[in-house]
């Protein structure tokens, strides 16, 4: 049970590991691209290609939907990123529950973005943490978890795809031991949530610290990206580091290096509007940075 390109190295681990799944439920297919015409799930793209069976209700909130789940005799359920509220009939349907991979060390940012705001709020690690489901928010006792560090440059698409691997495998490895996994309950103590990612924070606050300004861009890269205006055009921030450097706020310093509230980031990688992503030295050969960025 899964939706965006991060649970598709899950699902190709689990089929190359032999395991037979009989259905994938992912997302219906949503309005995308210039024709907004209805685009399967990046799940349910791999599911079809592996001639696998796949479902995309709206809910499973209704009887009829909760029924035809139970009768697929699943002994255990997968689900990762998957985007549905699962009732407990649902969670109770698999002879061994449902298991969730989680791109966090919980209980730190359970919730809807945990890899964007593990990086934003300057965490040094993070990890994946197998959990058995429960009525609650992420908050299911852990069978396995595994951690990896968070290095300064770190995007969160750099992140996404670390630990999408490492929930491939991880997976695969629960349930080669499911047998012999203590669950681990998961302690009340250093509880965070991670709300969803709202744009209206994407703009970049150059009042704040340089480590703080680089984590926002490196943390919202690449989506939604955070940006910046220059002379009416927004500019997509999409990796930074802090530097030495000040001067006024926003104050350009030299290539692509911009004052902050305390210090300067180097801005490394950038996208315009309508064009493909670029290395600063690429972006600055078309485009003059203004004196000081708002």
């Amino acid at each position: 049970m899964g939706t965006p390109d991060f649970s598709v190295a899950p699902l190709q681990a689990l089929v190359d590991a032999g395991h037979e799944i009989v259905c994938v439920y992912t997302q219906p297919p949503r309005p995308a691209g210039r024709g907004k015409k209805d685009r399967p799930s990046p799940v349910q793209a791999r599911a079809e290609a592996l001639g696998l069976l796949v479902r995309h209700p709206k809910s499973l909130r209704n009887e009829d939907a909760q029924a035809e789940f139970a009768a697929l005799n699943s002994d255990i359920a997968v689900v990762v990123a998957y985007g549905l509220i699962l009732p407990q009939a649902v969670l109770d349907a698999p002879t061994h529950g449902c298991l969730n991979i989680h791109a966090s060390l919980l209980p730190r940012w359970r919730g809807a973005a945990p890899i964007h705001r593990a990086i934003m709020a300057g965490d040094s690690e993070t990890g994946i943490c197998i959990m058995q489901m429960e009525a609650g928010l992420d908050t299911g006792p852990v069978l396995l978890r595994r951690a990896t560090d968070i290095g300064e440059m770190d995007t969160t698409g750099d992140l996404h795809d670390r630990l999408a691997t490492m929930g491939a495998e991880m997976i695969v490895e629960t349930l080669d031991r499911l047998s012999e996994l203590t669950a681990e309950v998961q302690s009340e103590n250093g509880v965070t949530y991670a709300e969803k990612i709202d744009k209206a924070e994407a703009r970049v606050d150059w009042a704040k610290g340089a480590a703080n300004v680089a984590r926002h861009i490196n943390g919202l890269s690449p989506f939604p990206g955070a940006w910046t205006d220059i002379d009416g055009e927004r500019l997509k921030l999409l990796r930074a580091q802090p530097v030495d450097g000040s001067g006024d706020l926003g104050k350009h310093l030299g290539e692509f290096r911009i004052a902050c509230g305390s210090g300067a980031v180097a801005v490394l990688e950038a996208q315009r509007q309508g064009k493909k992503p670029m290395t600063a030295e690429e972006l600055l050969r078309g485009l003059a940075l203004p004196d000081r960025l708002s």
